[in-house]
């Protein structure tokens, strides 16, 4: 059965077709969704209809309480809500980070019944692990289409200066009121669209991962995160010109990349070296005290530099590889110690090693890898195939005047050489860019991107 999207009288999303036999463990879509116009006077009603209390705390930052945090507020109150604003100010951005967290947590009072997010990525996370920890449900009020993660069940935060990625809950509602979306600066548009056409090199990465490692990789999110990722790129010029069509699309296309997240409970379907590159970015430039592109801005360009590596792969004859002269040149788990240390830092190195200790493979998982892919060689040109010609993805951010290129993110030759040599360390979930590294080809096929290492 067909994964099909639909909308009741209320205007909630309701979607059919999940049943899934997949090897996964699935859970049911069990949060109300609102997508459409003249929602946000209804937000009290929503709330109400779940039986959420009448105590909340309304997160918001600067520009999402000017844009349509005062305008919830004045509905909660007008409906007998009691409401603390917990308005976050800030110089430049606001960022996910230990001070903003703390803020919500101390808003947060015994009377409080649920939290009220109001804003795009990082207003939604700050508020998604408050509610985690305090036990509290909440709601999410979109700002913009800027990023995927409204309907995930992950928070992506920055602790200490690290990026990290905590277990976190859904948003028991989410409220997208496309007058309030096409609002959003087209810089922002672009940014969700980035974050979008990243999905097509995490399908890839998924894939990899079951051919290789027998990974359990679940049709259903599969068909759902293509079906969004194409009717985006089919529909460009309407989300280029924010029509009510357009912004559905895009919206829609986020929040189901979001509800994948919420049926198998991780960021597989969504998220992998093209989210790693860009969160490494994040993380680096914060810790140097810069102000780090938007997420999806940074997700679209690292998904443009590792396209053509896809390509490439496509057209390797694995056939050909040296296995001794691989296992002779194999990194020692002491030096794999050291470059984990030197490219996360001492603290982010040893907290990444900790949580992902597959990564110290011993010989004998390295070769059956290799062989794997040597055997399964056709399979994975197939996966490749299927990617679209990376000149149709190049032309939707060129539409979107989206930037394209690290040096108009302002990303230095340093940090952008050490992203692509390090990225497919920051967590054990299979890549290309493993699988470029486990066969002895990373310096190879890094040559454009020199980083010495010892």
């Amino acid at each position: 059965m067909a994964v099909t999207v639909s909308y009741d009288k209320d205007c909630r999303m309701v979607i059919s077709g999940t049943e899934c036999s997949c090897p996964s463990e699935h859970h049911a879509i069990d949060k109300d969704i609102y997508i459409g116009k003249d929602l946000i006077r209804r937000v009290p009603e929503y709330i109400a209809r779940r039986g959420l209390g009448t105590h909340c705390v309304l997160v918001a930052d600067d520009n999402t309480y000017r844009v349509a945090g005062a305008e919830v507020e004045k509905a909660l109150l007008a409906a007998g809500f009691t409401v603390v604003p917990c308005v976050i100010h800030r110089e430049g951005d606001m960022l996910p980070d230990d001070l903003s967290c703390g803020e919500v947590l101390l808003s947060i009072t015994r009377e409080t019944e649920f939290l009220i997010a109001v804003g795009s990525g990082t207003v939604t996370d700050t508020t998604r692990i408050n509610a985690e920890r305090t036990g509290l449900p909440f709601v999410s009020v979109g700002t913009a289409p800027s990023m995927d993660g409204y309907a995930s069940a992950v928070a992506p935060l920055l602790h200490r200066g690290l990026k990290i990625q905590r277990p976190a809950v859904c948003p028991e509602i989410i409220v997208c009121d496309l007058d309030v979306l096409a609002t959003a600066p087209l810089a922002m548009v672009a940014s969700g669209v980035g974050d979008v056409l990243g999905k097509y090199i995490a399908k890839a990465d998924w894939q990899l991962g079951q051919i290789i490692n027998g990974e359990p990789c679940c049709p259903v999110c599969v068909e759902m995160v293509t079906n969004a990722v194409d009717a985006l790129v089919e529909n460009v010029e309407e989300i280029a010109r924010k029509t009510e069509k357009g912004m559905r699309i895009l919206i829609e296309a986020l929040l189901l990349a979001g509800v994948t997240i919420m049926i198998i409970d991780n960021t597989r379907a969504v998220a992998s070296i093209e989210h790693n590159i860009a969160q490494y970015w994040e993380m680096i430039l914060v810790q140097q005290g810069k102000e780090p592109p938007m997420h999806g801005a940074s997700v679209g360009v690292s998904t443009l530099l590792v396209w053509p590596l896809f390509e490439r792969f496509a057209r390797e004859d694995l056939s050909k590889l040296d296995l001794e002269k691989i296992k002779a040149e194999r990194i020692s788990r002491e030096k794999r110690e050291r470059w984990m240390l030197h490219a996360y830092g001492e603290e982010g190195g040893r907290a990444i090693m900790r949580e992902n200790p597959g990564d110290f493979l011993t010989w004998q998982e390295q070769e059956r890898r290799i062989r794997t892919a040597q055997a399964h060689m056709d399979d994975i040109r197939a996966v490749i195939a299927a990617m679209p010609p990376l000149e149709k993805i190049k032309q939707v951010m060129r539409t979107l005047h989206a930037e394209m290129t690290p040096q108009e993110e302002h990303i230095p030759e340093e940090l952008l050489n050490r992203s692509l040599h390090c990225g497919k360390d920051y967590r054990t979930r299979y890549t290309l860019f493993k699988l470029i590294a486990e066969c002895g080809l990373e310096e190879e096929y890094l040559s454009d991107y020199p980083y010495p290492f010892e």
